[in-house]
């Protein structure tokens, strides 16, 4: 049996991969509360926003702090096309469980329905990526625990799209999205405590790329899109911010017509 590490790097990449799932929920919060005060396009494109930027969040997490997992007596590598597959998994199923309810009209059953529809997809990401593992040795895992930790992630989804659905001001997005950074980071560490690893000592070299050459430089790549992303909803004005400058324009514009005074207040 060989022995898992799973912060080989400290503190580190717990602590950033849990960062990393607090800013895409933040962020995904944000987008979906602008989408419900959108219409037509509008909302489908902060929808679809929204559904990437959670998902990009999750699936980051889980590659981050799969950068400090190791496991003695052997190498790891990496499938490149399971591992980004399991990244469009990711985005896929919370883009169905986001649309679900933002276009339906039955809030509880469209809420129950999403969040099994999520939390079963960010589960088969986590799993997906676990199958994505090479090593020299034999990968089994504890029901129990891979059975709690899709139970976790269930939750974890419903409770945020609840979340989108019901939570309006800045402060409560962000405690939210602590939360479900929190649950998230839960459910991956579940995981990862059912994995057990029985090791076949072996000098072949290992196919696939190491976390460093493949997952690194694209949880950056994919970090830096959650951070650009943040900058842009947070300069770009909500609705009411766009009713109020249409208001002062055509306002301004009626003032300005030939032969039109300002009105007078008593």
């Amino acid at each position: 049996m060989g022995h898992l590490d799973h912060a080989a790097f400290g503190w580190l990449t717990p602590v950033l991969s849990y960062a990393m799932a607090c800013i895409g929920a933040a962020l995904g919060l944000r987008c979906t509360v602008r989408a419900l005060g959108a219409s037509g396009r509008s909302r489908r494109n902060w929808l679809i926003t929204a559904a990437s930027a959670i998902g990009t969040g999750i699936w980051t997490m889980h590659f981050v702090a799969m950068l400090g997992f190791g496991v003695t007596g052997t190498d790891i590598r990496y499938d490149v096309p399971l591992t980004v597959l399991s990244l469009l998994v990711a985005m896929v199923v919370v883009c169905a469980g986001v649309f679900a309810v933002g276009y339906s009209k039955e809030g509880t059953r469209a809420l129950l329905i999403g969040g099994l529809t999520t939390g079963l997809g960010v589960a088969s990401m986590h799993y997906l990526g676990m199958a994505a593992v090479r090593l020299h040795g034999d990968v089994t895992y504890d029901a129990v625990r891979v059975g709690l930790s899709v139970l976790i992630a269930v939750v974890a989804a419903t409770a945020a799209l609840w979340a989108a659905l019901n939570i309006k001001s800045p402060i409560a997005v962000t405690l939210a999205s602590v939360v479900m950074g929190l649950a998230v980071s839960s459910m991956h560490y579940t995981g990862m405590f059912a994995v057990r690893v029985h090791v076949t000592p072996s000098g072949e070299a290992l196919p696939g790329a190491t976390a460093m050459q493949f997952i690194f430089p694209l949880a950056v790549g994919l970090g830096s899109y959650l951070f650009l992303t943040s900058a842009f909803v947070a300069l770009s004005p909500t609705t009411g911010e766009r009713a109020a400058s249409a208001s002062a324009q055509q306002e301004k514009s009626a003032q300005d017509l030939p032969g039109r005074q300002p009105a007078r207040t008593a």
